[in-house]
């Protein structure tokens, strides 16, 4: 790592560690600099705003978050079905865990939404590549039907989209929304199966209810 490189990141930890505990707007980029022991005007040399701090703060967050839900879904011995359970019921409790545990952070969101909208936009282009594969693998195995898998996997981001987005949860706690998710994932996969891929499933959701 090269010393630029690692400026940046110590700017990175010392905004993340201020924001946790002030907020977005009560922090501001004098003391974002203080912290780092660094002059208000040397911070400038990497970060020309407190906006383009946040946006390196949330890249980093989804670039992490991101190579874990892709590593889910390169997993070729899971059927396509528990991969895409997996993906989107670890999203949730990532997301949850991240308002309830640094609150605060959310502010970074808020901001990020109004300022840079394409932000989001970027970060659900790349989710839907390894979503879409998903959703091909299950097609090759019989399990689901044909179609514009592309489309399909932004219905699922769409229909998802609250499971992902704190601001979305209405104070719910996790086992609340995790019984929102799974009817919600029912419904969406019961609408891609193939007609034995169905009855298989219809016929595995009797016998764990009978047990």
């Amino acid at each position: 790592m090269d010393e630029k490189t690692a400026t940046r990141d110590r700017i990175l930890e010392a905004a993340m560690n201020r924001i946790k505990h002030y907020g977005y707007g009560k922090t501001t980029m004098a003391e974002i600099a203080a912290d780092c022991d660094m002059s208000p005007g040397n911070i400038y040399r990497f970060f020309e705003a407190k906006i383009d701090i946040a946006e390196a703060m949330a890249r980093k967050h989804y670039a992490e978050e991101q190579a874990e839900l892709a590593a889910i879904a390169r997993k070729k011995d899971w059927p396509a079905d528990k991969r895409l359970r997996e993906i989107f019921f670890k999203r949730l409790r990532d997301s949850y865990c991240l308002l309830e545990d640094n609150a605060k952070i959310i502010e970074v969101a808020e901001v990020l939404h109004r300022e840079r909208p394409m932000f989001a936009n970027e970060q659900l282009a790349l989710e839907r590549v390894f979503l879409t594969a998903v959703l091909e693998d299950g097609e090759k195995a019989g399990l689901f039907q044909p179609g514009d898998h592309m489309l399909t996997a932004e219905m699922m981001q769409t229909a998802t989209m609250k499971f992902g987005v704190p601001q979305l949860f209405s104070k719910l706690t996790l086992p609340k929304l995790e019984r929102e998710l799974e009817g919600v994932l029912t419904l969406l996969l019961n609408g891609l199966y193939t007609d034995r891929a169905r009855a298989a499933a219809a016929e595995k959701v009797g016998v764990t209810s009978a047990t």
